[in-house]
Order: C-alpha cells, then sequence, then structure tokens
C-alpha cells in the first residue's frame, strides 16, 4: 500500500505558527480577564477555555495550570532585562549598568495589564511563591550577564550584590506602582537609586 504523505503548501507552516501564537496570546488576556474579574481562585480552566474559544483539552496543550497563564505573561521579563543590561557601555560602573537596564525594562511594561497582573500575584497568596522564585531567577541571569560584561568570573561578588540591589529594588517599584498607580514603577526605581546612592554617598551618573 503506498504511503499517501500530507502536502504542505508553502506559508502553511508559518500560518500555523501564527496561529498558535494568536491561541496563546488569546488564552492569557482572557484568563488575566478572569482572574481579575472573578479572582484568581474563583475562575476556573474551563471557564477561561470557553472564553477564550478553545476546549479544555487545547488550553492544556499550551498552559498546565492557571498559574502558567499567569506567570507567562511575565516570561520574556528576565531576558528582557538581561538584554538591556549587556547593552549598557562596558565601562559603565555595575549600579549605572543595572539602574538602566531596569529603568529601560520598566519604561516597556508601564501598561494597565502590567499593573493588574501585578495587582493580582500580590493579592494571590497561590501566587506569591511562585513569583518569588521568578525574581530569583532573575537575580541569577542579572549577575551572569553583568559578570559577562564586565569580564569577571560568574561568581563575582560584586555583580552578585549589584543584582540582588537591583531585584531588591524592582520589588520595592512594584509595590510602590501598586499604591500609586497613576506613577509608573520605572520613576520609583530611579528614586530607591538616588537614595542608594545618598546612602552610600556616590553622585548619581549624568
Amino acid at each position: 500500500m503506498q504511503e499517501v504523505q500530507e502536502k504542505v503548501f508553502p506559508g502553511e507552516q508559518g500560518l500555523r505558527a501564527r496561529k498558535r501564537l494568536e491561541t496563546h496570546a488569546r488564552i492569557q488576556a482572557e484568563g488575566l480577564r478572569l482572574f481579575i474579574e472573578k479572582g484568581f481562585d474563583g475562575a476556573t480552566l474551563d471557564e477561561v477555555a470557553a472564553a477564550a474559544g478553545v476546549s479544555r483539552r487545547t488550553l492544556l496543550n499550551y498552559f498546565g495550570s492557571k498559574e502558567e497563564i499567569v506567570f507567562s505573561l511575565k516570561a520574556q521579563i528576565p531576558e528582557m532585562i538581561a538584554q538591556a543590561v549587556a547593552a549598557r557601555p562596558c565601562d559603565e560602573p555595575l549600579l549605572d549598568m543595572v539602574e538602566g537596564g531596569l529603568a529601560d525594562v520598566a519604561a516597556r511594561f508601564q501598561t494597565p495589564d502590567m499593573l493588574d497582573l501585578t495587582r493580582l500575584i500580590h493579592q494571590t497568596p497561590a501566587l506569591q511563591a511562585g513569583d518569588h522564585a521568578k525574581y530569583e531567577g532573575v537575580e541569577r541571569l542579572l549577575a551572569q550577564t553583568l559578570a559577562e560584561r564586565k569580564g569577571l568570573a560568574p561568581d563575582d561578588v560584586a555583580c552578585r550584590v549589584a543584582a540582588a540591589i537591583g531585584v531588591s529594588i524592582m520589588k520595592l517599584a512594584g509595590e510602590a506602582w501598586l499604591a500609586h498607580p497613576g506613577e509608573g514603577p520605572e520613576r520609583f526605581g530611579r528614586e530607591a537609586f538616588a537614595v542608594l546612592r545618598r546612602m552610600a554617598g556616590q553622585r548619581p551618573p549624568p
């Protein structure tokens, strides 16, 4: 019996990939909307699937849990921070590298959806542990990127300290944004770095 092979027309693979990206984004958007409207514990995967116009089985092909939907919305941030820091001048002081990189990324995420996501995580104990783990991942990647940019050992203490400070300020900026949603996290982050320099007796970068 002759084997029948599926014919793939030009552009079909690109179309499939685009449809997958669209489905992925639709599930994310509807999930966030329902979690905000009904509470994280109040919304079910079945409800998210129905709102996104897919079956539960299809949803589970993209996300294994509600937690995965939430954290997928922040999944690109660690790599974006690393790229922003890697683009800084290599002769910059470590704290200037960290502040500049974090500010660049924060400016791109000052959106109502990101504010809603930050509030959702802050108000949901079931999400806080996962969020803490994400911050730990950012700190490790940030320290590694700083060391590579400076040509230092991967476990360089100064790079690890600068990364830890940067992540701590990220957390503070997020909390301040929730308290004052009319202003973005970039401003709070800049203020925190300025306070840190005053405490250490350093001048701010030009």
